[in-house]
């Protein structure tokens, strides 16, 4: 995925050099904010970018009976935690201070406490959170045709 990433940013760098400060904020802006939204269905979908499934959660070890009713990552994927920045120079989609060193043990697949109180430590299975896919990059590719063409 890197590989078309890189190929997009060759292209697009030496088409965009024509554009001022301003129209690339608009754009950028627009861009982070839709990257922002489809982000998020892949997160609510629980899928990977690439639209693999996410692995599957770990029985819970609680007193507690009965199964878990809500989706994982339900309030990661809010805009209160997932948050877009954009400038002239680019765009990017991030999660808020806050709940970034979650979305970084399920991102990358780290090792973390379970249960504060008792200390029990887990290795999480990795689960992509952030990612390209295929169609974010035409996406990328077609805002900046349009961009242009204006």
């Amino acid at each position: 995925m890197s590989d078309n990433f890189k190929a997009l940013e060759g292209w697009a760098s030496g088409l965009l050099g024509n554009l001022d400060a301003k129209a690339l904020r608009g754009m950028n802006k627009r861009l982070a904010t839709e990257l922002r939204k489809r982000q998020q269905a892949h997160i609510a979908a629980n899928q990977n970018p690439d639209g693999t499934p996410y692995a599957p959660r770990l029985p819970q070890m609680r007193k507690k009976g009965g199964r878990i009713k809500r989706k994982l990552f339900t309030k990661l994927r809010t805009a209160r935690h997932l948050k877009t920045q954009s400038n002239a120079n680019g765009a990017t989609v991030h999660f808020s201070p806050s709940a970034n060193r979650l979305a970084r043990v399920h991102q990358f697949g780290l090792v973390d406490t379970v249960n504060a109180k008792r200390g029990i430590r887990h290795k999480y299975a990795a689960r992509e959170l952030l990612g390209f896919s295929q169609s974010d990059d035409e996406l990328i590719a077609e805002a900046i045709l349009s961009q242009i063409s204006k």
